[in-house]
């Protein structure tokens, strides 16, 4: 589970460390306060990709890192203990570093690592359910992957789907080796002459982009030299520069905010410009330093931009094409050297069918056993949430030689309400109706996963009143396994949880730079955020006390 979250300069926050407790965290806050930034920091941590733009104004780099207790995930640990990643036992940190030269640096326990690993280890830790899953789970393919999920089949689908590509490889392995039999010997010396030409030209395939791009700019580099002078010199050198001319507008108008606060607007938006100025002026005079007068490399690329299309001419196709071509011949003529060999590759092709059929029988049951449990725990949840007399289904249509995905197209129906017809999701549910079972969903799928830490984003939009309350209760409920944080705007929502984090907004009076903070709340802090999402601004002695007596009944419905 997560323990601690530690933030510094990135986008609106200078500099926080958030401790994380089991059970069920709400974090609230005002519109635009900033609570998608911790989803946003988390994210990083889990091997999103960044980028200078997340830096927070003025600063060299963002870092963020998270510590995780995973005493309870031994395939973490083996995971880790295979790829050299050990830290300190039973705990695991991850840590995202983001320069402003847009250079990002992945560490898993102080060990540099790829963003494909760092996704890795961020799937046996945390699963993110974002605001737009319920759109998602419109489409056939989000259905298949979170059944597979909820079977605990998914590294079984994973093998099926590997298990389709290498029949389907042999196959046509097989195909072409028939079609190839009856190729000549004259054939085969035009292969092997062809192949011995395109091979000593060597041309890679992103070399003729290169050639074009680099003979472009030196043929051209009197001129990119002197609109990169000009551009500076307008910019920030000479007497009306732009840099200089936005800086004094922006001085003039915060001298008059204190007349007119209405001011900040534009003295936001000129702060923003002069950024964006700023970078352009950084990024022209380092283009200005890249660029040089080479003529003898310029005559390299020539010779070799001529020799390439005279090879192109030949063989009447597009300079770029040249490297396919050569994986083109080089495949033909080891598949007529391969001729012989065709009674092999059929035998091959049926052990490798026989493989997949096997494995796609055994994940087809898995699923249908799946699909009972989870379509009963769905429907009932349905009674629960406004939606008295629905029931929710999992269909399974058989095809015929199956696919890379198995031997069923899998979809979800729904009758939203008592005496419907059972239809596809995309169909049968309204906006609000869709928030709900989705959301429905989604908790008793991740109930059936091994993930230890859930993280809500805003997914109980479109719902409020008695549903919001047991929407609170079934989030509450999930907490007593797992770790599980929401991000709400409903005070029903949020008096459920054991642990409440607030997001404001505020203007550092030395820096007057907006920045976000996110503290946990005690009992009475709790009673006047929750009010504040009941009655808005205007605080009233009666929405205080209806938050408290909110807090007081969740607090009795956990004892």
């Amino acid at each position: 589970m997560l323990r601690l979250l530690s933030i510094s300069n990135f986008v609106i926050v200078d500099r926080l460390e958030l401790e994380f407790s089991p059970g069920f965290t709400v974090l609230t806050g005002e519109t635009g306060a900033g609570k998608s930034i911790m989803i946003d920091a988390l994210s990083l941590t889990l091997g999103e990709r960044g980028d200078s733009s997340q830096i927070r104004q003025g600063c060299e780099r963002a870092e963020v890192s998270a510590l995780f207790d995973i005493e309870a995930l031994p395939q973490l640990r083996d995971w880790l203990d295979q790829h050299d990643l050990q830290g300190d036992p039973d705990s695991c940190i991850l840590r995202r570093v983001l320069d402003a030269s847009g250079r990002s640096r992945a560490l898993i326990n102080g060990h540099a690592v790829t963003l494909q690993q760092l996704r890795a280890a961020g799937e046996y830790l945390i699963a993110i359910h974002s605001q737009h899953a319920h759109q998602a789970l419109l489409q056939k393919t989000a259905q298949r992957d979170l059944l597979d999920a909820f079977a605990g089949s998914s590294e079984l689908a994973h093998a099926v789907k590997a298990a389709f590509q290498n029949w389907r490889n042999l196959q046509q392995e097989r195909v072409d080796c028939e079609q190839q039999l009856s190729a000549s010997q004259e054939k085969r010396e035009q292969l092997e002459w062809q192949m011995r030409e395109l091979s000593e030209l060597n041309l890679t395939a992103n070399e003729w982009e290169t050639l074009q791009t680099d003979h472009s700019r030196l043929s051209n580099l009197a001129g990119l030299l002197e609109t990169t002078e000009n551009g500076i010199a307008l910019l920030s050198e000479n007497d009306t520069a732009a840099v200089t001319q936005i800086n004094a507008v922006k001085n003039q108008l915060q001298a008059m905010l204190e007349y007119d606060s209405q001011l900040q607007t534009v003295v936001d938006l000129l702060d923003s410009a002069q950024i964006q100025v700023q970078e352009g002026i950084y990024e022209l005079r380092h283009y200005r330093q890249q660029l040089d007068i080479d003529p003898q490399y310029l005559q390299e690329i020539e010779q070799r931009i001529t020799a390439i299309h005279g090879i192109a001419r030949k063989y009447r196709i597009a300079p770029e094409t040249l490297p396919q071509m050569l994986e083109d011949v080089r495949t033909e003529l080891e598949s007529l050297e391969s001729g012989g060999n065709l009674a092999q590759l059929i035998e091959q092709e049926q052990a490798a069918q026989a493989v997949y059929r096997k494995l796609a029988e055994k994940l087809s049951a898995k699923r249908r056993k799946a699909g009972k449990t989870m379509a009963k725990a769905v429907t009932e949840a349905m009674q629960t949430i406004a939606m008295a007399g629905g029931q929710f289904s999992v269909t399974f249509e058989p095809l015929t030689q199956g696919n890379a995905s198995g031997l069923e197209q899998i979809e979800f129906q729904v009758a939203a309400h008592k005496g419907l017809t059972l239809k596809p999701l995309a169909k049968a549910a309204s906006g609000g109706e869709l928030s709900r079972i989705s959301l429905a969903i989604q908790v008793i799928a991740s109930q059936a996963g091994s993930v230890p830490t859930l993280v809500f984003d805003e997914v109980d939009v479109g719902i409020g009143g008695r549903v919001a309350e047991i929407v609170g209760r079934l989030l509450k409920q999930l907490g007593h396994s797992r770790q599980v944080m929401c991000i709400t705007h409903l005070p029903q929502v949020a008096a459920a949880g054991d642990q409440h984090l607030q997001v404001t907004k505020s203007e550092d009076p030395g820096s007057r730079q907006i920045q976000s903070r996110i503290t946990t709340l005690d009992d009475n802090e709790r009673v006047d955020e929750i009010a504040r999402m009941l009655g808005g601004v205007k605080m009233t002695e009666a929405t205080r006390k209806h938050a408290a007596e909110m807090l007081r009944n969740s607090a009795a419905e956990k004892a």
